[in-house]
Parts: C-alpha cells; structure tokens; sequence
C-alpha cells in the first residue's frame, strides 16, 4: 500500500515544518484588529482550510436572512464544549458579512479587553462612529440610547465572543452600590431586547457548555443569569456534529486527498479486517466512515474528540487538530498507509506534552517504563517476536494503542482485543500475532492493568512491578536456601546412589563403597578433582564411587531467576497490604502453580552434565534432555543414562574377568578386584559388591575359573564347576582354570564309611565324592539339633577370613544373627589424627556403634 502522503497531501506549513500551535487558536480580536495569522486573516486561506459543517452552513444562512431583512433571530447563543468551533465560526461570520453581506461588524471579545478600560456598550459606539458620545459612562445606557445608536448602522452583525470571561472579570469593578458586572447584564438584557425591535441587526455570542468551563461557583451563577436574561429570544446553535469532525480535521491539514487511491488502501485493509474477523461493525458504513477520515483511521479520531475530549482542559476539535497536526508532523517520512493510534509517537516531546497535560505528569515516567524508554516493556516484546515482526513494532505499537483508549473524562476507558487488532493488525501478517504480543506485554508491562476483561494503563503499579519489587527484596542467603531444599524435592533418595546435595567441604562426602550421587553447586572441574582425591585432611579411598552432577554451563542463572520470581509471587500473596483484585489473586496463586511445576521441569533439562572419576581428568558427559517414562525419578533417569552407556555395571561377564586378570597371571585376590572397581578412577564402576559376586559365581559354575585360598604360599582351589559364594577375604583368590583341573584330576579321595551305633538300624549309604570335593552323607532322622547359638572367640590376625565363612554359615541357619567385635590392640602407638580419620571413620561409614571405648 502507497505512503499516506502520496494519497493524502498535507498544507504546506505542515510539510515545511512551519506549524506553529498557536494557529489553531483561533482569536476573533485578532482577526478584527488584522494582527491574526494568515489561516484566519486571510479570507480566501481561511475559507480553503475550512471545512463548513452543517451548523456552520445553516449559522452563516440564518444571519444572511436576518441582515438582509428576512426575518428570522435576532440573537444567536453558539454553545459547544471547549475547542468545538464556536470561535471558528464567528471569524466566518466575520468574513462573510465583510466580504459578502455588505454589513457593518461589531467585534467584542471578553477576554482581550479589560473592564476597567473598555465597557462594552462604550465599545459598539466606538466601533460604529469612531467615538463615544451617546453610550458613554460605566452605567448600562438603557434601551433607547442603544437603539438611537444601533439603528442608524445597519445591516449590523454584533459578534461577542467569551463574553462570561468578561462578566466575571467586570465583578471586580465597583459601580456604586453594584458591580461593572452587574451592569453588563444588564446591559445584554438591553442589548437583546432592542436587537429584537431592528429588523437588519443581529447578535452572536458564544457561552461554553461544559460546568466546568465557568471559573467557579460564582462564575456559574453569572452563567446563569446569563442564560436566564437571554434565553426568551434566543436561537442555540451547534457549529460542529461530532460526525463532522473527521472532515473539519482533514481539511485543515490537508491540501487534497486522492480519493480513488484512498479507496484502494481502505478496501484492502477493510477487506483483511473482515477475512480475520475483527471488524465489529457492518463493513460499508466502516469504509465510510474511514473515507471521511482518512488518511486517519475512525479510532482515531473517535477517541481524541470523544474519550480524551471529555477532558475539561482538552479543547475539543482545536485539541484534536493540535494533536493531529503534530501526528503527522512527525510521520510524514514515513512509509505507513494510514495513521493509526498505534503510529502516535509517544517519544515526541511535543506530541506527550499535548497529552500529558491532561492526565497528570506522572505519567511521564509510565510512558517511559512500559513503551518508549530502550529497555521498556513494549520494545522488549518488539524484539521478541522474531524478525519478521521486528519492523511491525507491535510491542509499541499495541501498548501506544492501549494507552490512547486508557483516558477519559468519562466512565469509557480501555480497549478490547478487537479494538486493538482494528489499530495494530495490517494485511502483511495474520492478525493471531496481536494476541502472543499481548500476552507478552501483559507479562512484561509495569503499569498496565491486571484486568482480563480489558487493556488499560493507570499510574499504580500492575503486579508485575510488584513482583520485580519484591524480586530485589529476595536475598541471596534465601535464594541459595530455597534452591536446596528444590534440590532435595527434586533428587530424592534412591536405591541406587546415597544423594549428597551442594557439599562445601570434601569431608561432606563420605569415602565409603556405596556409590554416591553428588549435586554441585556450578560446573567446576576444579573443585571435582579435589572432592574426587580428598577427604578432609587425608587422601580418598574410595574415588571410583563418586558421581557428580552439575548444572549445564551458563544456564544455572535462568533456574535461579525463576526461583526468585516464585518466591516474590509468594510473597505478594502472603502480602495483606496488598489491595488485590479477584483477578490478580487468581494470576497469583496460577503463577506460584506453573513456576513450582516450571522450576523442577527446568532443574532437570539444567542438571545434565556428569563428571566422571576418570585416569587423569574427570571424564565430562552431557546426558541431554530428560526423557520421561511415566513418573519416574530424575535420579532413576540419571542412573538408567549411565547404564545404558556403560558407565554403572549391573552385570559383569565371568570371561571378562579372566581375561582381565588371569591372562598372565595364575591366581588374582578377590579382594583386590574389588577395591579397584572402588577405588581406582576410571575403573569398571559397579552398583554395588553383588555385582562383582554373581560374575565370580557364574565363572566358578562355567568352569572360567576356580575360587579359593592362598593359604602359607600354596593355592588350593576350593570350588570349580560347582557353586561357590566369594567373601572377598584377604587370602581368597580366582584361580586360572587350568591349575584347578590339574588339582581335580590328582585328587583321589578314599570312601567314608559311617558305623551305625545300634547294629541293623540307622545304617548310613557310603556315597563317592562329587567332583567337587564333597562328601554328601545322608542324615539320620533322629540328629541332635541346637536352636540358639551364643559364641565367644580369641581369634588371630590371620585366621579371620576364616571366621567370616564360619558367620555366614551361621546367617544361613539362623535368621536373627548378632556379631559383637572386640579389639584389643597393644604393644605399639597410633596417632590420634589417624585413629580418627581411618579408624572411626571407617567405622561410622560402616554403619557401626562403638559401645564401649577405651584409649590411652
């Protein structure tokens, strides 16, 4: 679509940037004193910017009647709100009767003259002979010595322009017992009555109609009485229809308008309005409406005139030109199509100005925070919306739409979702966009009303500058506080890892088998390497076993910025100082709802990266985005990644023991195998010890290896081909299979033979011995059993791991077993740093209770 100065060609003054705002007030004095700008001077350049309304027409047509003797009213009351063209149409009464009537003009204008200098009646005689004879003096003339003077001049049009401003003045002057202005009433009761006797003569004043428009109380009261004493011969005329103000407006700023090409613009638009279904109102009466106004849109007229126009100090159709005029001032290198209430431009100094004035300056700053400052609301929406909206500006422009339709003198303030669309939507993009913004700028905005039924801007702060208040008030000791206690609700306990959350100390981690699941506070590889080799002041035993969490690079500030956003919007719901609406409670309580779901979902797309123990630098794994399977723990996920990738072992193969540790060597401890798994970085990690059993077992049954003992430098291979169960004792040891079968086919054992205590009963079978060494004897029925067991042993250093299968022979007997362990330990020294870290510490991380100590 064409630029609307191509369409719509604005006055030369305007192009020129020659406007001045003092040419749309418009001065009747200064028009009969010839001191007026050129606008209304100049008949010619008055009347080519002017467009006659209706009123204006019937006004000019009644006075020509009444000055050429045709009848009709010999006074005319022109009444209309401040700024609606009562002025305006006196100078064309002005113009008329001097150019056209041939009639002699009386000018007396309240607020140019000065009642202690001028009285008014003194003023017609001066003006109609040049001197003051007949009227002179500060008492009203009376009737007769008006109509001697009057009589003589006409046809005679008197224009009184504000004449109440001068009634109320004139109360100051004393006259007598009375006042000037108690004359002047006077004198317009003897004014009208005697016009009413002249057959060519006639009166037009202008009263404002607006209250408030009258001063005071006083001034009301002179209103009054000036209604009163004119009223029984009086016409009230209004210059200007509120439809008529669109064409007013367009032709004072606008030289010619291209009508067809105009047609064009608008039945595109309106035909896309009506495609996406916001044009609330019948289509052809809309393109009329939009004819007469362009090249503004209808809103935008409609709302000057009638919402910011109901302001006591908004001067009506002079208002809206003066506002109108800069409008286009500042888009006349623009590319638009037409002038929208979105295209005002805010940041103008003189375009707020004009509308600051009349809603208070505070809102200065609101205009500033929500939509012209660089970092406002509006222009954060801007950018947010992508590329291809950036150079809509739709977050400007919807929230410059809002804010024209917030004010009123009225109870009409706000718009809705179809008014925006109608002022922001263009044919270059879907209307759905207008939506998403707007609930961008309802997210981001500080001062636009929580109200879900309407858009509206006021000057107290919306709830979300209330939460960016309470933002700053979260401290960071809280935040830190509240991000752990999410931490535990998130990392729950697990049977597969002990979970430590955000440890400050490396003794905050014990050293022990179990493995461990550790929640750091940021990504630092540093600090992992440390918790990793230390524990307190000792090196770490146990490295193998330790698993660190971490939060993704960079991305840790988004989770503990919604954090603190949630616990603002708790806070203004536990605020009772707070004046919330229904609607605001509910946002409240709907947002501490979606941040709590929000935040955990958050943690675990945040909370991706493991470390490793690894050789020489932990070993970095980014698990990516979580997948959910119904509603399975995080922690849950975390463990099934890692052993899906191999990291944590649930089952070993028995061949790959062997070939691990039997490929050169005849024999290997158990023991050994097992604290590298736990202790060496980078080593095959397994859940727990059972994992490494159930391998031994199966490669003792598969005939992989053999299990046994290293007893005083000698192998004996205890279990191979059958089933045996390794305790990880000192002297156990896997043994290469060969040596095993050379150990099975030398064993040649003798029959046991079993007597029987009574001859001929209880006689027991001899069984051969099993290929695994053991001799199974059927028992009698009538064996002696114990049902309670109660042991005290002296037992060696080297005879332990003897016991501990004695014990688990007992386990299997009996299901309540209690083992009590006693050490007495002398002939030598310790340290007291070392009986703490690797004598009680180790015993604690076993779970164990020291019942009785005693130390020297």
């Amino acid at each position: 679509m064409r630029p609307f100065t191509t369409v719509a060609v604005p006055h030369d003054d305007i192009l020129k940037e020659k406007l001045t705002m003092d040419v749309f007030a418009a001065d009747l004095w200064q028009v009969y004193k010839g001191s007026a700008p050129a606008e209304y001077q100049d008949p010619r350049e008055f009347f080519r910017k002017t467009f006659l309304t209706k009123g204006m027409s019937y006004l000019i047509d009644v006075v020509r009647k009444r000055l050429e003797g045709r009848g009709g009213d010999s006074v005319i009351q022109l009444q209309t709100p401040f700024g609606g063209g009562k002025t305006h149409s006196l100078i064309a009464l002005y113009h008329k009767a001097k150019t056209e009537f041939n009639a002699k003009v009386v000018v007396l204008s309240g607020t140019a003259f000065d009642p202690r200098d001028t009285f008014l009646w003194e003023e017609i005689e001066r003006q109609l002979t040049g001197k003051v004879d007949i009227l002179k003096g500060n008492i009203s003339p009376g009737k007769e010595k008006l109509r001697k003077v009057l009589e003589n001049h006409q046809p005679l049009l008197i224009l009184m322009d504000e004449i109440l401003a001068y009634t109320i003045k004139a109360d100051g002057v004393k006259v007598g017992n009375t006042t000037l202005g108690d004359q002047t009433l006077c004198f317009i009761q003897e004014l009208t009555e005697t016009l009413s006797t002249l057959s060519n003569a006639v009166l037009v004043f202008t009263l404002p109609s607006s209250l408030l428009e009258h001063f005071d109380e006083k001034g009301e009261k002179r209103f009054q009485q000036l209604q009163k004493f004119v009223g029984r011969m009086e016409k009230v005329l209004t210059p200007i229809e509120d439809e008529e103000v669109a064409h007013v407006i367009r032709k004072r700023l606008f030289k010619y308008v291209d009508e067809s090409l105009a047609e064009e613009i608008i039945q595109e638009f309106t035909d896309y309005a009506e495609r996406e279904g916001f044009l609330k109102m019948d289509k052809v009466l809309y393109k009329q409406r939009f004819k007469a106004s362009y090249p503004f849109q209808p809103e935008v007229i409609d709302v000057l005139y009638k919402r910011w126009g109901s302001f006591p100090t908004f001067q009506r159709t002079r208002g809206v030109l003066r506002l109108l005029a800069l409008v286009v001032k500042s888009l006349k290198d623009s590319n638009l199509p037409f002038i929208s209430l979105g295209d005002i431009d805010l940041s103008n100094e003189e375009i707020r100005r004009e509308l600051i004035k009349h809603i208070g300056s505070e809102y200065d700053s609101v205009i500033a925070a929500d939509i012209t400052s660089s970092n406002s609301g509006a222009k954060k929406v801007d950018a947010s919306l992508g590329l291809s909206y950036l150079s809509f500006r739709l977050g400007t422009k919807i929230a410059t739409t809002i804010f024209m339709y917030s004010f009123s003198g009225g109870p009409e303030k706000g718009a809705t979702l179809s008014e925006i669309k109608l002022s922001c939507a263009r044919p270059e993009f879907q209307s759905s966009i207008i939506v998403e913004a707007l609930e961008k700028l309802r997210n981001t905005l500080f001062y636009l009303s929580d109200s879900e039924s309407i858009y509206l801007f006021t000057n107290k702060p919306n709830l979300n500058r209330i939460l960016l208040i309470k933002m700053d008030g979260i401290s960071e000791a809280r935040l830190i506080e509240e991000e752990e206690h999410l931490l535990k609700q998130v990392f729950k306990k697990s049977e597969h890892f002990d979970i430590y959350i955000c440890p400050k100390h490396t003794r905050d981690i014990p050293d022990s088998e179990k493995l461990k699941l550790i929640i750091m506070e940021s990504n630092n590889p540093t600090m992992i390497k440390e918790f990793i080799e230390t524990y307190g002041e000792r090196p770490r035993v146990y490295r193998n076993t330790m698993i660190f969490l971490c939060p993704l690079e960079g991305e840790k500030s988004k989770i503990l910025d919604m954090l603190r956003k949630k616990l603002a919007w708790e806070e203004i719901e536990k605020d009772k100082n707070l004046e919330l609406t229904p609607d605001q409670k509910e946002r409240v309580k709907e947002n501490i709802k979606t941040l709590n779901e929000g935040i955990k979902e958050r943690i675990k797309s945040v909370y991706r990266i493991v470390f490793l123990p690894n050789k020489d630098e932990p070993e970095r794994i980014d698990l990516g985005a979580p997948t959910y399977i119904g509603k399975k723990e995080y922690t849950d996920e975390i463990y099934t990644r890692l052993k899906e990738e191999g990291k944590i072992l649930e089952k070993i193969s028995p061949r790959l023991l062997k070939e691990k540790y039997l490929k050169i060597k005849d024999y290997v401890q158990t023991k050994n195998i097992l604290d590298s798994f736990y202790k060496i970085p980078g080593e095959l990690r397994i859940k727990n010890k059972e994992v490494l059993a159930r391998a031994i077992k199966e490669g003792i049954r598969l005939g992989e290896f053999g299990l046994g003992y290293l007893e005083d430098g000698k192998i004996e291979c205890k279990y191979y081909k059958t089933d045996g169960e390794p305790y990880f004792e000192e002297t156990e040891v896997l043994i290469k299979k060969e040596l095993c079968e050379v150990e099975k086919n030398e064993y040649k054992p003798e029959p046991i033979y079993d007597q029987p205590e009574t001859p001929g009963k209880g006689a027991e079978k001899v069984k051969e011995p099993s290929s695994s060494h053991i001799v199974i004897i059927e028992p009698s029925t009538t064996l002696l059993k114990y049902r309670q067991l109660s042991l005290k042993l002296s037992i060696s250093s080297g005879k332990l791991s003897d016991v501990v299968k004695t014990i688990n022979f007992i386990k299997q007997k009996f299901s309540n077993v209690e083992i009590k362990i006693e050490i007495s330990a002398k002939n030598g020294e310790i340290l007291k740093t070392e009986y703490e870290d690797k004598i009680k510490e180790a015993i604690n991380q076993l779970g164990l209770e020291i019942e009785d100590e005693k130390i020297e």
